[in-house]
């Protein structure tokens, strides 16, 4: 994986076909919905049970490889935000390398639901440099149920880009990948460990503490989450409140779920310490992105990013890891 190059004619071409043909930009969505949901399961190339590892790897075409995971949540609560995300995200890829952010960005998209209560909890694609990007984000299940407990499986998914994804960046250069999550609600309060064999396959023995989870993604990653507009719990301070615990100045708050591409480019750049953020929000409007960049401009500085760079690490990364719960 990782080799080729995105192609922003390709992609707008796709999207025109589809719609002409009247395709569905979720295609494997469509084809399964219509079955009982007793059959429904991940695209086999989502599939994370037994996968051993996912791998951002250097290649002749991009030698200087970094790994960003988008993995967002696609329980009911979001509503149609995932459908909106869609739209745009297939483009971060052109967006990063077109203002100059990293030199060989690789992408990995997933879903997040509950595994308490979904039939498919947990998705996780490749890292891809090219077109393929957004066929493995068409094929993400958009399953719409969720437990309706305001928590969702999240923290299975930190779990499993902390122990399944393994990446030249970190063990060439000790370089951090990016992780983004994006939903609206809470963390399960213990990573369940039969969740973890059923839908992951390590044989785990005891419930792990969630926050030990992603003290020890972060170890490797930049994590952020993303709480977007128009999603269930975008107003309850009690959301801000749990991943800021957690992630500290890494939580954002989107008032435009459309300027989802740009704010995660934004956020990449300022870590990479490419530009700051008045120069971030110059370089999305250049490229026509004026109305979102209003958006990325306020996420941002509701954290405080205006006066001090994001790369702060998260709190509460001290201390050991795989905390076990009784």
């Amino acid at each position: 994986m990782g080799h080729g190059k995105w192609d922003d004619n390709a992609y707008a071409a796709a999207k025109t076909f589809r719609a002409a043909k009247g395709i569905a930009d979720f295609g494997y969505t469509a084809s399964i919905k219509g079955n009982p949901s007793s059959s429904w399961k991940a695209a086999p190339a989502l599939d994370p049970l037994n996968v051993g590892f996912r791998e951002c790897r250097d290649s002749p075409d991009h030698a200087d490889s970094t790994p960003i995971a988008v993995l967002f949540d696609v329980t009911g609560s979001m509503g149609a935000v995932p459908r909106i995300m869609q739209g745009k995200l297939g483009k971060l890829h052109g967006l990063l390398q077109r203002k100059g952010y990293l030199a060989d960005p690789q992408l990995m998209f997933g879903g997040i639901g509950d595994a308490d209560s979904d039939r498919v909890p947990l998705q996780v694609g490749q890292f891809e440099s090219d077109n393929r990007m957004d066929e493995q984000l068409r094929d993400i299940f958009l399953e719409g149920n969720g437990g309706g407990q305001k928590s969702e499986s999240y923290e299975l998914a930190a779990y499993f880009v902390a122990r399944h994804v393994v990446t030249d960046a970190w063990q060439k250069r000790g370089r951090k990948g990016y992780l983004f999550i994006i939903g609206d609600e809470l963390n399960k309060p213990r990573l369940e460990a039969k969740h973890i064999r059923r839908i992951i396959g390590d044989d785990v023995k005891q419930d792990i503490d969630p926050v030990s989870v992603y003290r020890e993604l972060a170890r490797k990653w930049n994590v952020y989450f993303i709480l977007p507009n128009q999603s269930s719990y975008f107003d309850d301070d009690t959301i801000g409140e749990h991943w800021r615990t957690i992630l500290g100045q890494n939580f954002l708050k989107l008032d435009d779920p459309g300027a989802v591409c740009e704010l995660i480019a934004a956020t990449i750049g300022m870590e990479e310490r490419v530009v700051d953020l008045d120069q971030a929000l110059v370089d999305l409007a250049e490229i026509g992105s004026v109305a979102e960049s209003k958006a990325v401009g306020k996420a941002l500085v509701a954290v405080g990013t205006a006066a001090r760079s994001i790369t702060a690490a998260p709190l509460g990364i001290d201390g050991p890891d795989d905390v076990a719960l009784s």
